[in-house]
């Protein structure tokens, strides 16, 4: 249903308030944090979660957090109230403030994490909410694309995170972030090179840094408030938040500097041009986030005082006048029924609210004074000079991407309001609810205020997340509006005359951009053809291995594991054949001779029910072994076992139709072989190897004081292993229930 649609639909009540007023408390208690967080204490809480492998539900509040935590909520307070209205009537409601409220959640439990297992839990989180939301309607063949592709593109560079969290855990010996940025980082380490590349794979993914940006466009399907808070304050800003997050102990090389600092640059200019060729205004906003994440990125390829304050400065000036845009396009849909820059125009006298909070925010966008926006972009190009390396590509960089986006500004928040229509209007233009425009407008003024008084943010979210980066507040750079005539200012000038010259020719411009095709250079273009052969394979893969033969599903499990015992030992070379064995005694020799008599006759029979005889006897010799090895409880359950299966297989058999005996191929007998080989060799491994007793001492220890058993196995199997115990017995009840219903439905004899 669009906006349009639902203006005169029934309200949602105070269902849509409440989501309102959580984040706002969220805000609340976030910003009380303020002052213990900028006079550089770091807030912790942490309580045990797999103690066993040294993992905890550990959260942190530093500089860092608290900037994406009072994001994330203050701009949740603007979008909910917007969706309040903007979905007014839409009887999936519920649903969506669920999913919504999931997805914040889930963001700010990624931000506050302090263990890298845990963020990647809640890295997860945010990619299963962002695909139901991307996907909310659901009827639409193109939602339901967009967010398969969101899913698989942000899912798959998640497990490369999780990889590299764990070669991080194993590099340092844990996975606790507070350990990992107090240590003396891992730019030295065997493992730096593969953490990196595992760790840029998730980041990259997940902030839709070229060649990964083409589902971030797509992902627009969704409804513009969740638009508006996966671009401005979540999602794609968490691979930006990883990033920074682990740059104290991942940057400072060569190799850090030229990945961020070069996909950076190519993904903010090559998105600053696709920007200028849309003609949507949401689909042109969602590509100037593209230009924003690039900026980001890039910054955080350097290490100086100048970069990481503009940083830290652009973090908050994009989530503010991103999140009011795209809203503002939401109200622009709403009171004329599309979304058409070509159409659009005319707008100021009909929609003034609307209009005076675009204009705001779009001279923050493009980096006028004296708003915060400015601040930033003078704060980046002051950088430029600081840069470590190539400053003239870093400044070229920059100052084509920002011009292209004061052009893009005025596109956007310009055009619409204050330049004659193109053509006419599918609706007569009205003002939205007070509600659709109240969460922009005052994000668009904050924006303004900060930008005068620049103090308030400098104390309250820049130094603290500089800090956070670089761990010494003093590198933090003052945020002011005027610095002088300089370098920045300078290159500040050229960037809004390019700008301005950029709009005045963007209509041919566009036109010329337009001629490019974007699938020549995006992995979009053929992910049709990838999910068509992932599913081709899928289908090939499945008829091969399931194909309803039980030899066949044997033979492929014996072969993996085959595969999977060998290669280990091949690989590292864990061979420990015994140099002399104790000849066996005539007790042991006969239980051997009987277990080959058995194993002879299963092979040569072609009756199934001497077949399991055969097996009863190599399972009563295994039973023997056990007496004699003094387990006189295991070897009954042995004897006991085998003696039930005999018969309930037997009497099975009874019911199978008769079934003319297959030969038996070579191959068979290589693979048993080979198996045995193998497992008879990991044995002898085994055997070799030092005896740990720490499990056997536990519960020799425990299985009378605090099981009060005196006899160890049983005590294991009810009551240290109890639910492992009781999901086996589970498992051979279905089982069993599962073979009657299949017997009874089969006829015929057996052999």
């Amino acid at each position: 249903m669009s906006a349009a649609a639902s203006s005169d639909a029934p309200g949602n009540g105070w269902t849509g308030i409440a989501p309102v007023l959580l984040s706002a408390a969220l805000f609340a208690w976030f910003l009380s944090l303020g002052p213990q967080v900028a006079a550089g204490e770091t807030l912790r809480l942490a309580v045990p979660w797999v103690p066993s492998l040294g993992l905890e539900l550990a959260f942190a509040i530093d500089g860092l957090a608290l900037a994406f935590a009072l994001m994330i909520s203050g701009i949740g307070i603007a979008v909910m109230l917007h969706a309040h209205f903007y979905l007014r009537g839409d009887r999936h409601f519920g649903r969506f403030l669920l999913f919504m409220m999931s997805f914040m959640l889930s963001m700010l439990g990624l931000v506050l994490a302090d263990d890298l297992i845990l963020l990647f839990v809640f890295w997860e989180l945010t990619t299963i909410t962002s695909y139901l939301l991307i996907g909310y309607g659901h009827d639409s063949a193109k939602s339901r694309r967009s967010a398969l592709q969101a899913l698989f593109v942000t899912g798959a560079g998640g497990l490369a995170f999780l990889a590299g969290a764990i070669l991080i855990g194993i590099a340092t010996g844990s996975t606790s972030i507070s350990e990992l940025l107090a240590g003396d980082g891992l730019t030295d380490h065997a493992l730096y090179l593969p953490i990196l590349i595992l760790v840029l794979a998730g980041a990259f993914t997940k902030s839709a840094q070229y060649p990964f940006h083409f589902w971030l466009p797509n992902a627009m399907a969704a409804p513009t408030p969740v638009s508006a808070f996966l671009h401005s304050a979540t999602m794609v800003k968490a691979g930006v938040y990883l990033m920074a997050r682990l740059h104290p102990a991942l940057s400072g090389t060569d190799v850090w500097f030229w990945a961020l600092t070069i996909a950076g640059a190519v993904t903010a200019v090559l998105a600053s041009l696709l920007a200028l060729r849309q003609t949507d205004l949401k689909q042109a906003l969602a590509y100037t986030t593209l230009m924003a994440l690039g900026t980001l990125t890039l910054l955080l390829g350097q290490s100086t005082g100048y970069a990481i304050t503009a940083f830290a400065t652009f973090l908050i000036v994009h989530a503010l006048y991103k999140a009011a845009l795209f809203l503002l396009v939401a109200n622009i849909d709403h009171g004329t029924g599309t979304r058409d820059a070509t159409l659009l125009g005319g707008l100021g006298r009909a929609m003034p609210f609307t209009a005076l909070a675009a204009m705001l925010s779009a001279l923050s966008m493009a980096g006028l004074p004296p708003f915060l926006g400015f601040i930033g972009k003078e704060l980046m190009y002051a950088g430029v000079e600081n840069a470590p390396t190539w400053p003239e590509f870093i400044g070229a960089s920059l100052v084509l991407a920002n011009a292209l986006m004061v052009a893009v500004a005025a596109v956007v928040a310009f055009k619409p309001f204050w330049r004659p229509p193109g053509g006419p209007l599918p609706a007569e233009p009205h003002e939205a609810p007070w509600g659709m425009w109240a969460g922009p407008l005052v994000l668009a003024i904050l924006a303004t205020v900060l930008g005068i008084f620049p103090a308030v943010v400098q104390s309250l979210v820049v130094t603290p997340t500089v800090d956070s980066l670089l761990q010494d507040p003093a590198e933090a750079k003052e945020l002011k509006l005027w610095a002088g005539v300089n370098l920045a200012l300078i290159l500040s000038g050229v960037t809004v005359g390019l700008g301005l010259l950029i709009y005045l020719l963007h209509q041919p411009l566009r036109r010329m951009i337009a001629r490019i095709d974007e699938a020549t250079f995006s992995l979009d273009g053929n992910w049709d053809r990838f999910l068509d052969g992932l599913i081709g394979l899928a289908t090939w893969q499945t008829r091969v291995l399931q194909n309803g033969r039980l030899k066949s599903y044997m033979s492929i499990t014996f072969l993996t594991l085959l595969v999977a015992m060998a290669a280990p030992m091949i690989v590292y070379g864990v061979w420990e054949i015994p140099t002399s064995l104790d000849a066996p005694n005539w007790i042991e020799a006969a239980i051997v001779l009987l277990i080959l008599a058995g194993i002879a006759l299963v092979i040569l029979t072609s009756s199934r029910i001497a077949a399991i005889a055969g097996l009863g006897v190599v399972g009563v010799s295994v039973a023997l072994v056990f007496i004699i090895n003094g387990a006189p409880d295991v070897a009954i359950t042995q004897l006991l076992v085998e003696t039930l299966v005999v018969v309930l297989v037997a009497v099975a058999m009874l019911r199978l139709p008769f079934l003319t005996p297959e030969r038996r191929p070579a191959t068979d007998a290589l693979l048993a072989l080979g198996v045995g080989t193998v497992v008879t060799l990991t044995l002898f491994a085994v055997l070799a190897a030092p005896i740990d007793r720490r499990l056997t001492d536990f519960f020799e220890l425990a299985s009378y004081t605090e099981a009060y058993g005196r006899n160890i196995v049983n005590v294991i199997l009810v009551d240290f292993r109890a639910l492992d115990t009781f999901g086996e017995i589970a498992v051979v009840a279905v089982a069993a229930l599962s073979a009657v219903a299949l017997l009874r439905g089969v006829r015929g004899g057996g052999k």
